[in-house]
């Protein structure tokens, strides 16, 4: 008789904690490390997509000026104001995030972060889609095409200004993960008036997107059709997985303009040694990865700048795609350690997905000066949501 799945997953974690196994060793050497004013950008910005895990949680939620049960009280958030959450339902194609304008004197910006999807399970079903044409949607957002795929949706608050058309160059031989995209097109209906409006208050402020796991794809999207708007969105994300095919990602590549200049390129991908989801789906069903890899070669909390590297191209070997084939686990590729979904998956920079005080109840991740001295307890409590 077949293990139920929620049983197979806590059993494969308890091997591997009980045999200490999947201590991978950092595969980088020789690549840069990133400058350490990235590091605590990255580090902020790990925690403003943590509290997108607070939307959807029953009886927590975010609140305004902007309260929550987790980073809201931080020091570097007090000057957040909040614009609006969403959240689109426990769906395949579901989606649940906020907006935040963040004031002087923290850096000006207007934040929208996506949290990852509802549970483990949908995770697997969601990665396992197979991919559909990209076409980039004309300006007029109600086509017949978009609402076949997401029925016209409204503001919570019923107000928000229309936004500006889209115009993208066409995307040749393009194809995408279909839950992926029907998340974004789904969100967009819902957050696209408000956003428009918090640009038109704010025109100088940056605009900033966030998103972890199945939300770092649905920000990569995002950030696709914010461009073709005319805005010039930054995108951040933790735990991406594969979006869609090499044209796909070609498009990414040069719509945001990636280049050898790190300094000045507006879009970071963040992975984190032996989390599964960046390579997912598999390559052998036609999906594959973008450029602008930061790649955490640590493999548990807490981190320092020397864990974390720029990686060359889109798939670089000695970074996230080189770990299927460098010290395999009982010869379980990476890509199949779905129980690195607890650990490695959520492991960055903090343990996201926990809509708690601080982000862990335990406060394990108290190395960084302005949180303590002590060495935490990363054995925290587990929880459905990625």
């Amino acid at each position: 008789m077949a293990l139920p799945y929620g049983l197979l997953v806590h059993l494969l974690i308890f091997i591997s904690r009980s045999l200490g196994a999947d201590t991978q060793a950092p595969l980088l050497a020789a690549n840069d490390t990133i400058t350490r004013e990235l590091f605590f950008e990255l580090e902020e910005l790990a925690r403003i997509v943590d509290i997108a895990y607070c939307v959807g949680t029953a009886g927590l939620g975010i609140r305004e000026p902007f309260e929550c049960a987790s980073h809201c009280g931080d020091e570097d958030f007090k000057h957040f104001e909040l614009v609006t959450t969403w959240n689109t339902g426990p769906l395949l194609s579901d989606s649940c995030g906020y907006i935040a304008v963040s004031h002087p004197p923290s850096p000006p910006r207007i934040l929208l972060a996506f949290r990852g999807t509802y549970s483990i399970a949908n995770t697997i079903v969601d990665l396992s889609t197979i991919p559909q044409e990209y076409v980039p949607y004309p300006g007029d957002d109600d086509n017949d095409t978009s609402d076949f795929i997401a029925p016209s949706l409204r503001p919570a608050n019923g107000h928000g200004e229309d936004p500006p058309p889209s115009d993208p160059p066409k995307c040749e031989n393009c194809t995408v993960h279909m839950g992926f995209y029907s998340s974004w097109l789904n969100t967009r209906k819902v957050i696209l008036p408000q956003l428009t409006e918090a640009i038109e208050q704010y025109p100088a402020y940056k605009l900033v997107l966030v998103g972890h796991s199945l939300g770092g794809a649905v920000a990569a999207l995002a950030g696709l059709d914010l461009k073709a708007r005319g805005w010039d969105p930054k995108v951040t994300t933790f735990g991406e997985p594969r979006v869609g095919n090499k044209e796909l990602m070609a498009y990414i590549n040069a719509r945001f303009n990636i280049t050898a200049d790190r300094s000045r390129n507006k879009f970071h991908r963040v992975t984190h040694t032996s989390d599964p989801v960046p390579l997912l789906p598999l390559a052998e069903w036609g999906y594959t990865m973008h450029s602008e890899e930061l790649f955490i070669s640590a493999p548990s909390l807490p981190f320092g700048v020397e864990d974390i590297h720029h990686c060359e191209g889109d798939e670089d070997p000695h970074c996230i795609a080189g770990t299927d084939a460098e010290a395999p686990s009982w010869g379980i590729p990476a890509r199949f350690r779905f129980w690195e979904l607890f650990f490695a998956h959520r492991d960055y920079f903090w343990r996201l997905g926990l809509c708690v005080p601080g982000g862990d109840p335990r406060d394990w991740y108290r190395k960084y000066p302005k949180h303590g001295d002590g060495d935490g307890d990363d054995d925290v409590q587990e929880i459905q949501e990625l």
